[in-house]
């Protein structure tokens, strides 16, 4: 089943939406949802979501409707209504105030191109697994160090795309000493 042009080209001009605000098309063809496109769309007007039914929508409707078509992953769902629910999730947990802190979503998964570090609360020792004693130390320069090394082995072991794109921490090494240089002829 594609649904028709005419009918959602109807459906689309009734929503009467000012010319600058995004146009989506639920797609499996579409380019990725990233969080940087998500931050993007919290920050402006509020999107226009299409979403398509079994084979999508006409062509022609992408066209003349100049819609963006976005996915969500790769895979094939049975409509963008789920997809459409991911997206505006993503969306408005970034709007001020929906997550309480304005800091609650600085140091998740994409917000600095990695995966996030583990998650632990209590109790200490949960079937024989203990908290990793540097997140107890109070030492808030080791538990960053500690979260930033997790969140570098994390994204290089299960996602390596974002790995080779992702910023990397320069550990800090001692100044090199040159060694004097020899007077002697040989």
């Amino acid at each position: 089943m594609v649904l028709r042009a005419d009918v959602m080209a109807a459906a689309i001009d009734a929503a009467n939406i000012a010319p600058d605000r995004p146009r989506l098309l639920m797609s499996p063809r579409g380019r990725p949802l990233t969080q940087g496109r998500v931050v993007e769309l919290a920050e402006g007007p509020g999107p226009l979501i299409v979403c398509g039914r079994f084979e999508g929508v006409d062509q022609r409707l992408i066209e003349a409707r100049a819609l963006e078509e976005v996915s969500v992953g790769d895979y094939v769902l049975s409509g963008g209504e789920i997809g459409a629910l991911a997206l505006i999730d993503a969306c408005v947990r970034l709007l001020p105030g929906v997550m309480g802190k304005d800091a609650s979503g600085a140091e998740e998964s994409f917000s600095e191109g990695l995966l996030e570090y583990p998650q632990y609360t209590r109790p200490q020792e949960f079937e024989g697994r203990t908290i990793p004693e540097i997140l107890n130390s109070g030492d808030h320069g080791k538990v960053a160090a500690w979260r930033r090394a997790e969140s570098e082995a994390l994204t290089a072991a299960r996602r390596p795309d974002l790995w080779a794109q992702a910023p990397r921490s320069v550990p800090k090494r001692p100044a090199r000493q040159k060694a004097p240089k020899s007077t002697t002829d040989g």
